[in-house]
C-alpha cells in the first residue's frame, strides 16, 4: 500500500518533532542504509532463486498461488466432480456384507 503525499508530510512532521532536527539527518542516513540493504537482499534472493530454478522458473505460474484466487465454492465443486467421475461402490459392513443386506431378506 503506497503512502500518498499528505501521509508522508505527516510522518516527516512527526519525525522532526519526536526525533528533533539535530538527530534527524543521522536517522535519515540509517534509514537510507536500511533501504539499500533490503533492496540488495531482495535482488540477491531473486537472482539466487532464478539461478537455482533455471528454466523451470518460466513454467511456474505464481497466479495460481495467489490467495485472492481462492474460491471455496469452486474447490468443493471440483472435488465433487472428481467424486462423480469415480465408479461408485456400495459401502461394506464388517464381514463383507452390504449394510442393508439384512433388510432385503
Amino acid at each position: 500500500m503506497p503512502i500518498n503525499g499528505s501521509e508522508l508530510a505527516v510522518i516527516a512532521l512527526l519525525a522532526v518533532v519526536l526525533i528533533g532536527p539535530e538527530r534527524l539527518p543521522e536517522y535519515a542516513q540509517q534509514l537510507g542504509r536500511l533501504v539499500r540493504n533490503l533492496r540488495r537482499l531482495t535482488t540477491d534472493t531473486t537472482d539466487r532463486v532464478r539461478a537455482e530454478l533455471g528454466p523451470e522458473l518460466g513454467d511456474l505460474d505464481l497466479r495460481s498461488l495467489d490467495p485472492r484466487q481462492y474460491d471455496p465454492r469452486r474447490i468443493v465443486r471440483d472435488a465433487l466432480r472428481e467424486d462423480d467421475e469415480r465408479p461408485a461402490r456400495a459401502p461394506r459392513a464388517p464381514g463383507g456384507r452390504a449394510p442393508f443386506d439384512d433388510e432385503a431378506t
